[in-house]
C-alpha cells in the first residue's frame, strides 16, 4: 500500500469512526478477510472472525439505537469514549508501513477528525431532537450511514477524492460547530429556566 493510499484509509477510518464506528470496523475486517482490501499488520486483527461477529453484532444494535429520537443522544454520549480512541487507533493502524513518527502523527490528527465527526453527529442529532416529529431523525440517521459508505468508498478507491472531500469536510466543520455549540447552549439554558429572553413575560394583573 503506497503513502497516498496509506494516508486516505487512515483519514476515512477516522472520519467513518466518528459516525459509524461498528459498520467501520465490520466492513473493512470483512474486506480484509476475503481480500479485496490488503490491511496493513496492525488493522490485521479486524479479519479475525470474532471481531467481525461483535462488529456485526454491535452495528446492528447501534443501526436500531440510532433510528430512536432520544435514545440516540443517550447513544452518542455514550460512545464519546469509544469512538473517538478507536478512531485514533484505526487511522494509527493504517499507517503501520510507515515510520513510527508518522503513525503517531496519524494517531494524534485521527483522533481529532472522530472527535469533530463525533461532535458534529451528536450535536446535530440533540439538535434534530428538539423536533417531536421522528422523520427527521430518521432521514438524518440514513443519511450518516450513507455517508460512511462513501467514505469507506472513496478511501478505498479513490484515496486523492478522500482526501480533498475529508479537508472540505474539516473547513465545513470549523465553521459549523462555533454555531451549534451556541445553538445548545441556549437550548440548555433555556431548559435550566436561565434564558428568560425567550419566554413571554407574565401578563400584568
Amino acid at each position: 500500500m503506497d503513502s497516498l493510499s496509506q494516508l486516505a484509509l487512515a483519514g476515512g477510518l477516522a472520519w467513518a469512526s466518528g459516525i459509524r464506528l461498528y459498520v467501520t470496523i465490520f466492513i473493512v475486517g470483512l474486506l480484509g478477510r476475503y481480500g479485496y482490501l490488503q490491511l496493513p499488520e496492525q488493522l490485521a486483527v479486524l479479519q479475525h472472525a470474532w471481531v467481525l461477529v461483535a462488529a456485526g453484532v454491535m452495528a446492528v444494535g447501534e443501526f436500531l439505537a440510532d433510528k430512536l429520537p432520544g435514545f440516540d443522544s443517550v447513544w452518542d454520549a455514550l460512545h464519546t469514549f469509544i469512538r473517538i480512541p478507536a478512531g485514533a487507533f484505526l487511522a494509527w493502524g493504517a499507517m503501520g508501513d510507515s515510520t513510527p513518527a508518522a503513525q503517531m502523527a496519524a494517531a494524534i490528527v485521527g483522533g481529532l477528525i472522530t472527535s469533530g465527526t463525533h461532535l458534529a453527529k451528536s450535536g446535530g442529532r440533540a439538535a434534530i431532537n428538539t423536533s417531536p416529529e421522528p422523520f427527521t431523525n430518521w432521514t438524518a440517521s440514513a443519511g450518516e450511514d450513507g455517508l460512511t459508505l462513501g467514505v469507506l468508498f472513496l478511501a478505498i478507491q479513490h484515496p486523492l477524492l478522500l482526501l480533498g472531500a475529508l479537508a472540505l469536510f474539516l473547513l465545513v466543520l470549523i465553521w459549523w460547530l462555533p454555531k451549534l455549540f451556541r445553538f445548545l447552549s441556549r437550548i440548555l439554558r433555556r431548559l435550566n429556566g436561565r434564558d428568560t429572553a425567550a419566554l413571554p413575560s407574565p401578563a400584568p394583573r
